[in-house]
């Protein structure tokens, strides 16, 4: 019977396991009287036994399981056996933290007093990593992000795609996409443990996990694995706006996307791998660049509602009522024909529907409402786009676009905004010297 109170003392780490010959990876935990096993299959080949692989399979079971933490949200952490820095507490520490602010939030949960023990590795040495120098890998979702990544990386590096996937299921909205790059794909089979697709029938606690951690550890694995020399993310800099103020802290649905936590994981692979491979994110300091690349533009499809779970609830089209499907029309507006957008949208493009005014609002600071959960940009971002979009001769005919225009302008905290500057780089970044585009000042941080 489902428990009257979810949430438990002990959140245990019961170990990892490595299956070479098949090239798997099993992580287990427990809690709350449950115990769960995420499972990884990456395939046989590269040295499953080298100091470096062992220690990238380590970082991933260290991330992979805020996954099963959350369904009790225990008041302590115990992470069994497995040695870690004080250094690696302390991430791990605000990678739950701030990972689960969406889900603490949602839930009505302080996680303030969260604990973490464990034995300390006290002299613990990066594992000795020398890979081959301009060979990334990219976590590729088929969105617009990773698409402008790759092609920025495509002319002068050996990269290749890392999609990652559940056993057995491909997402069409990826492949068809991943086909058009024409670049080799590294292929990972996730499988989380069933129990979590019950919790609400066991009584557990559900929500937002930071997904994106748990991917980006993944594929590290297969990076090392392959001998390569990056991990490659697509995270823009708007990605680390806070979604919402929960009092004094932030609550940011794409914490696992922000510069806080490319930083802070960055700092743990130096720790674990040194300082041969680099995690960053290759859009950290832009907003759009998509409409600049046009073999996409018809195959493309961010609408959330083409990764369900269930096979048969999924979209093979855009939706186009979404708070996604709307960012992403704002958001190329400015730049696409309007003919051509609408044929992105099947004909039926978000601007050119009424009914989705309110979530247009929402996207441009013009509710109450707070701005979605969802990977969307924050309202400069959005009124920006707006204005250019409205300045458009094709776009003359599409009266919500007009009115809400008329609304930002007489909105009280209105500021004129330089459209321009979408297209500028803004803000810090991480990228090394030998991937930065030639535009970007490389600094040090």
């Amino acid at each position: 019977m489902p428990s009257s109170d979810p949430r438990a003392d002990r959140f245990h780490y019961h170990g990892y396991v490595i299956d070479p010959v098949a090239g798997d990876v099993s992580c287990r935990y427990a809690t709350g009287g449950h115990t769960f096993t995420e499972r990884y299959h990456f395939g046989a080949d590269g040295d499953w036994g080298s100091p470096a692989v062992q220690a990238a399979v380590r970082l991933l079971f260290l991330l992979a399981g805020v996954s099963y933490y959350k369904t009790t949200a225990a008041a302590t952490i115990d992470l069994g056996s497995t040695p870690t820095t004080a250094a690696e507490r302390a991430f791990l520490t605000r990678y739950y933290r701030e990972g689960l602010a969406e889900f603490a939030f949602r839930n009505h949960l302080d996680l303030g007093a969260l604990a973490i023990t464990g034995p300390d590795a006290t002299d613990q040495r990066p594992a000795r990593y020398a890979p081959a120098p301009g060979r990334p890998l990219i976590p590729f979702g088929g969105g617009i992000d990773s698409i402008v990544t790759v092609e920025g990386l495509r002319p002068d590096a050996d990269a290749a795609l890392c999609i990652v996937h559940p056993p057995g299921d491909r997402f069409a909205a990826i492949e068809d996409v991943a086909a058009v790059t024409g670049l080799p794909v590294t292929r990972i089979a996730r499988q989380i443990d069933p129990l979590v697709r019950r919790s609400t029938e066991l009584g557990l606690l559900n929500g937002h996990v930071p997904i994106t951690a748990v991917i980006t550890a993944t594929v590290l694995v297969a990076a090392v694995l392959d001998q390569r020399d990056a991990v490659v993310l697509s995270n823009e800099w708007s990605a680390s706006v806070p979604t919402v103020m929960d009092g004094d802290h932030p609550v940011n649905h794409q914490w696992s996307k922000s510069s806080e936590f490319e930083q802070g994981f960055a700092e743990l692979v130096t720790g674990a791998l040194g300082p041969q491979v680099h995690v960053f994110s290759y859009l950290r300091p832009r907003t759009e660049q998509f409409a600049r690349h046009p073999a996409f533009h018809g195959v493309f499809r961010s609408c959330n509602r083409a990764f369900h779970q269930n096979p048969a609830q999924r979209l093979d089209h855009w939706c186009g009522e979404c708070d996604k499907c709307c960012f992403i029309d704002l958001i190329l507006a400015p730049y696409l024909e309007a003919g051509a957008l609408s044929e992105v949208f099947g004909g039926a493009e978000p601007l050119a529907d009424s009914d989705n005014a309110r979530r247009f609002r929402t996207l441009l600071g013009l509710e109450p409402d707070a701005k979605p959960f969802e990977c969307v940009g924050d309202v400069g971002e959005c009124r920006a786009a707006l204005t250019l979009a409205a300045a458009r001769a094709d776009r003359r005919s599409y009266p919500l676009l007009h009115q809400l225009l008329a609304d930002v302008t007489a909105a009280p905290d209105h500021r004129p905004v330089e459209p321009e500057s979408l297209l500028l780089p803004v803000g810090p970044h991480f990228i090394p010297e030998r991937y930065a585009p030639p535009d970007l000042l490389v600094r040090a941080h």
